[in-house]
């Protein structure tokens, strides 16, 4: 990297002043209306489909997957794009057999689920749990993220301060209006961050020689998602096993995701959304995980596979390209912390400030928000540069979520098909799951001789356990009443007269219809690459 130049000239910064001052202005634009509390944390509950997949991909796409991305490919191979495709599976279960329970009981938050399927010892966990990730693992790592690309920028800028900088940029229309103004910024940011992504994949294939020239020159074994029980990157065992349970928490029960389907105007633009942005994840594996690939052979002596996506912008891309690309990525920071920002002030104003407060009026409850989202924003500065003890972004963020998060996962999807689930059993769960967790955390990471068990084998091995826990401590105790259960339950029966009225939509309007034909997509991918 000492002789990577690192340059930007006029026409970049130009480009970088437009985008800056464009998002913010337009964030501040639509933050300019007197915010409701059902405006300012979920958007009136009226957005449509094409706004909820763009923002659901600005969400997810942030500094931390762009750099993660390509970085993986580079030191491990491409199976890392084995949690962007699970993306498409885990939605299209979510859309089946979650979300219309979802959206039909009117909440703001995920937890706050909970407590209607449990009680209020499994809302204040959960979102204690969420908060601690939104800022530990989401935004300091998308904090992170971004500042190792300023950094190249502004070498003598602290890294504290460009964090700051980036964490403020974010802030300063998400305090002021809330979810609307995170979803409209997010919908023009997606377009800009896709747009970018491209101009680095043809840009990185062409300097390589050409696709032919990548598949051919690379070791197979590098672009192969489906890997054997040793690798270091996603073991198949884990790709079974581990995958999918941190992808359901990551797309169907974190707030940061999930919020911008509770905003849907209706069942119908909640689902569409939801499978369009399963939709957007598929090119991922071409515009952002293969050109760490290409950079293999362009650049095979990097210090750390972080390096590579900034590499890649400043060593090939001309004048202008670069400030479109760096304008990208900065839409995926700025995105990204604007909905962890968001979503982590929803969680402590509906799930602690409204119980204390029940008469609080709708401008105390966005108050207390904007309060909450400014207190985030600098503990968030505080912890980012923390992050530079791992040995990898994507390491740090899989590893601390495998840890965390099964207990939570066994408590929804138990809950969602078993109607015997109950508030003692959860409780059990969480605990068995937390003394889990701490065990499994000293034995595999820090003992003087780790077990050295891959991490997404720890999710499957806790969420066993906590379901066990929960099933036998539910049984042994009273069911919960059939009343509080019912309108959160899956059965046939609700699938069968869910089909009846399905008939009378067309084939493609039909939900069921569109996650075959994304599934079938999905899968003619992965076979390509096995």
């Amino acid at each position: 990297m000492a002789d990577l130049h690192v340059r930007l000239e006029t026409l970049d910064l130009v480009i970088l002043a437009l985008y800056a001052l464009g998002i913010v202005g337009l964030g501040l634009l639509v933050s300019k209306r007197r915010a409701s509390a059902d405006d300012y944390f979920l958007a009136s509950r009226s957005s449509t489909w094409p706004v909820i997949g763009l923002a659901l991909l600005a969400s997810n796409i942030s500094s931390t997957t762009l750099i993660g991305l390509a970085g993986a490919a580079y030191g491990t191979g491409i199976s890392v794009y084995n949690y962007e495709w699970m993306a498409t599976v885990v939605l299209a279960f979510f859309c089946v057999f979650f979300l219309p329970f979802l959206l039909r009981s009117q909440v703001y938050t995920l937890p706050e689920y909970l407590e209607r399927r449990y009680d209020r010892r499994a809302r204040v966990y959960f979102s204690a749990l969420t908060i601690f990730l939104n800022i530990v693992v989401d935004t300091a790592g998308t904090l992170y993220g971004g500042a190792i690309m300023l950094k190249l920028i502004l070498p003598q800028w602290p890294l504290w301060e460009i964090v700051a900088v980036l964490a403020l940029s974010a802030g300063v229309y998400t305090v002021a209006g809330g979810l609307r103004a995170v979803i409209y910024t997010e919908t023009v940011q997606a377009v800009i961050l896709l747009g970018a992504s491209v101009f680095i994949a043809v840009f990185a294939f062409d300097k390589a020689g050409g696709w032919d020239a990548v598949m051919r020159a690379v070791a197979p074994a590098r672009l192969s998602l489906i890997r054997p029980l040793d690798d270091p990157g996603v073991p198949w065992l884990g790709l079974v096993l581990g995958v999918p349970l941190l992808g359901f928490y990551f797309w169907c029960t974190n707030q940061f995701m999930v919020q911008r389907v509770l905003s849907a105007k209706d069942e119908n633009h909640g689902r569409w959304g939801a499978l369009f942005a399963g939709l957007l994840k598929l090119p991922v594996l071409y515009v952002m995980v293969l050109p760490g690939t290409a950079a293999i052979l362009l650049y095979p002596h990097l210090e750390r596979p972080d390096l590579v996506y900034p590499t890649l912008i400043f060593d090939l891309l001309p004048a202008g390209l670069v400030g479109v690309v760096i304008a990208g990525f900065f839409a995926a920071i700025m995105s990204s912390i604007a909905s962890t920002f968001n979503s982590a002030a929803t969680l402590v104003t509906m799930d602690f400030v409204r119980p204390r407060l029940p008469g609080a009026d709708g401008a105390t409850l966005v108050r207390a928000g904007r309060i909450t989202t400014v207190v985030f924003m600098v503990l968030a500065v505080a912890w980012a540069p923390q992050i530079e003890r791992f040995s990898s972004l994507w390491q740090y963020l899989q590893a601390v979520l495998a840890y965390a998060v099964p207990p939570v996962c066994a408590l929804f999807l138990v809950g969602l098909f078993w109607r015997g689930a109950n508030a003692k059993g959860a409780a059990a769960a969480i605990l068995a799951g937390l003394i889990g967790g701490a065990a499994l955390f000293w034995a595999n990471v820090l003992s003087p001789q780790p077990l050295g068990l891959h991490f997404l084998l720890v999710a499957p091995i806790l969420f066993a356990l906590s379901a066990v826990v929960l099933v036998a401590v539910s049984a042994a105790t009273a069911p919960p009443p059939a009343a509080q259960v019912a309108a959160m339950l899956w059965t046939p029966a609700f699938y069968r007269d869910e089909t009846r009225a399905l008939a009378a939509e067309p084939w493609w309007r039909n939900y069921r219809v569109q996650s075959v034909l994304l599934l079938a997509l999905t899968a003619a991918i992965v076979w390509t690459f096995r």
